[in-house]
């Protein structure tokens, strides 16, 4: 089926299942969809395009669950989402250039710090619900945060989350709600920039992201129908001890 054997059908399908329910819990799927694509000796470069094609889905289906949230956070929509789409198109172009064994070199790097920046999610949030006010203040940093997070996300993907919720603290969006609806929001835009990109550069393998992207819907739908029963704090502790893992262990095969 669609060139690839029954195992690596199995594996990816469980891992963008995992991905697509961890992302729908706390985040941070893209450390465990990366991995598998690799493990089925996807080139790196080759396998994070693929990642990316084959989450996007479950954002635009969790982009459903946030319409309300949305219509409060209209007013950073367009100035934000034109940052992330020229964000992204940067992040894809030094994706493109960057030679494929230069990117192989800097994957178990981009894991670990990816990981830290998933360990910084909760005092993150909690720093986001103690502002009260929107602050006009920290409009610049923000945007250029924003445009840092867009550059990252389209380049390498896991973690930027965290980023783009750091750029809407400082503009003083304190509603949890509405600042993970528009994370999903700007994720999408700078994404679309990123798949367009990657389709045309051929680096988009689409066997295994049709595979990962029937896997990624169905564990988002399941994540979503599950999430207030599981322990958010238990779901971030695997993932962070996955992402130091596969980090470490990539870091000790380049040696």
């Amino acid at each position: 089926m669609f060139g690839i054997s029954f195992y690596h059908i199995i594996l990816l399908f469980a891992a963008a299942f995992g991905a697509g329910t961890i992302n729908a819990v706390a985040g941070g799927g893209t450390l465990l969809s990366f991995p598998a694509l690799i493990s089925i000796g996807l080139d790196p470069k080759i396998a994070n395009a693929t990642s990316t094609m084959a989450l996007w889905p479950g954002l635009a289906g969790s982009l459903l669950g946030y319409r309300r949230e949305l219509q409060a956070g209209r007013s950073f929509m367009i100035q934000l989402g034109l940052v992330s789409l020229c964000g992204g198109v940067l992040g894809t172009f030094l994706l493109i250039k960057t030679p494929s064994e230069t990117f192989a070199r800097l994957v178990p790097f981009l894991i670990l710090f990816a990981t830290l920046l998933f360990t910084l999610q909760e005092p993150v949030t909690r720093w986001l619900k103690s502002r009260s006010t929107l602050n006009d203040t920290w409009r610049i940093p923000a945007v250029m945060i924003q445009f840092l997070a867009a550059t990252y996300g389209a380049y390498f993907g896991a973690g930027n989350g965290i980023l783009i919720l750091a750029a809407l603290g400082l503009l003083g969006i304190s509603d949890i709600h509405v600042a993970n609806g528009l994370k999903i929001f700007l994720a999408i835009c700078l994404n679309i920039v990123a798949i367009i990109g990657f389709i045309f550069a051929g680096l988009i393998s689409w066997p295994p992201a049709f595979v990962m992207a029937m896997g990624a819907v169905a564990g988002g739908y399941f994540g979503a129908s599950v999430a207030r029963r599981l322990n958010r704090s238990l779901v971030r502790g695997l993932v962070i001890l996955i992402g130091l893992t596969i980090g470490i262990l990539m870091l000790f095969r380049m040696r």
